[in-house]
């Protein structure tokens, strides 16, 4: 029996870049051991009352910001028999960040700052300056629950890992 291939390296050798993994749900082991440990059951996508779980790729959980905000409850947690969400292995619910991208309204002109409205931590600021201000996340505050994502009138802001952020 052959292991299975390595996606990274099988993009790089294709030329492509390697996918980025879903965003998992809170406490989550980081990806290989989560896919190792996860049975797929979906105990954690029923449990989570605010319904931001979904079952993804393999029927894998993923968070998915667009449906609302993770509160952090612990319910999926409790629920994941396996461990693959695990509270004591993992110090932070989530390692991501908030990223406001190209098509954010403020960076072409346009007031809005629904993203800044709704976040819970109070993570993101629009610096006042000459022109429209753009907003500003502040790494250390901000948990990665989401709530800013669904409330972006254009889909600009995602959640990326903190690792991936330019300094």
């Amino acid at each position: 029996m052959s292991a299975a291939p390595d996606p990274s390296r099988r993009a790089l050798l294709l030329g492509r870049r390697a996918a980025t993994p879903p965003l998992r749900p809170p406490w989550a082991l980081d990806e290989s051991a989560f896919l190792d440990a996860c049975t797929a059951c979906g105990a954690c996508v029923e449990r989570c009352p605010e319904r931001v779980l979904v079952r993804g790729a393999g029927g894998y959980a993923v968070f998915d910001p667009h449906l609302g905000e993770c509160t952090f409850c612990g319910d999926c947690v409790d629920a994941c028999a396996p461990r693959a969400l695990d509270r004591t292995r993992v110090t932070d619910a989530f390692d991501t960040i908030a990223v406001a991208g190209d098509t954010c309204l403020p960076r072409r002109g346009v007031v809005c700052s629904s993203c800044r409205d709704g976040c819970p931590e109070h993570a993101i600021a629009f610096p006042l300056t000459s022109r429209v201000p753009v907003p500003s996340i502040d790494a250390a505050r901000c948990t990665g629950c989401g709530a800013c994502v669904g409330l972006c009138p254009v889909d600009a802001i995602s959640l990326k890992a903190h690792a991936t952020e330019p300094a």
